[in-house]
């Protein structure tokens, strides 16, 4: 018995063991941490460095950098990020022959797909936003986790996927990365929301964002490859 399965499993997990590692870094751990976010906040009663880090920000404010933090606001919400998604979806379909077409998708799903995962996650947590009296900004609805941080956590991975076997892979994952974190560093300097609800709403991104990819790949194999096609795929 024992034998047979060895002779079975082993092979699998020689062939496999890419997306099985992707599926424990990219899936399971931040799940994880999301789980131990929402139990200590919900459950435990929060943490002390929520208002600590939020209080840090409030002392670096300058009239310059509130307006690039309010203008970042605006580009990276519900009034521009779509567009910008499917605008770069739209390109990547109709590039060189429709050959990226099934990254263009999973663009637009992996951005449609945090932002309602964010907005099912609001109804069941509730959590208050902070303090509006130390805030810029007053926003409406709940605080865990961060919607900007969730859909631009989305649109930053996705990028990295998009263009990472490409000859671009490196730049735009650090574009992605840099995207990213300076929206959801943002949200804490405006005062709009708790370091907790951005770094539960960038690992839930993550997590959505490597599954839907590792669903989508066994139907489109062309995302293992650069949207311009094979001849700037890197090895």
């Amino acid at each position: 018995m024992l034998a047979r399965l060895r002779h079975e499993f082993v092979p699998f997990l020689l062939q496999r063991w890419r997306s099985l590692l992707l599926l424990l870094l990219g899936v399971m751990a931040p799940l994880l941490l999301f789980t131990h976010l929402a139990h200590e906040i919900f459950v435990e009663g929060g943490f002390a460095w929520d208002q600590a880090v939020l209080n840090w920000y409030a002392a670096q404010r300058t009239p310059g950098l509130t307006r690039a933090a309010e203008t970042l606001a605006q580009v990276a919400g519900v009034k521009v990020l779509p567009f910008i998604t499917l605008a770069i979806a739209w390109l990547l379909g109709s590039w060189h022959e429709g050959r990226g077409r099934a990254h263009g998708w999973f663009l637009l799903l992996s951005v449609l797909g945090a932002t309602l995962l964010n907005v099912a996650a609001k109804v069941v947590f509730q959590r208050p936003r902070p303090d509006e009296l130390t805030a810029v900004l007053a926003e409406p609805g709940f605080s865990f986790p961060s919607g900007h941080a969730m859909a631009n956590a989305a649109f930053g991975m996705a990028l990295a996927l998009v263009f990472w076997r490409s000859r671009a892979g490196w730049p735009v994952a650090a574009f992605g990365l840099v995207w990213a974190v300076t929206v959801g560093a943002s949200r804490n300097y405006l005062g709009v929301h708790y370091p907790s609800d951005v770094l539960a709403g960038m690992t839930a991104s993550v997590a959505w964002v490597v599954g839907l990819r590792l669903l989508m790949v066994r139907r489109w194999p062309s995302l293992r490859r650069s949207p311009a096609g094979q001849h700037d795929t890197r090895e």
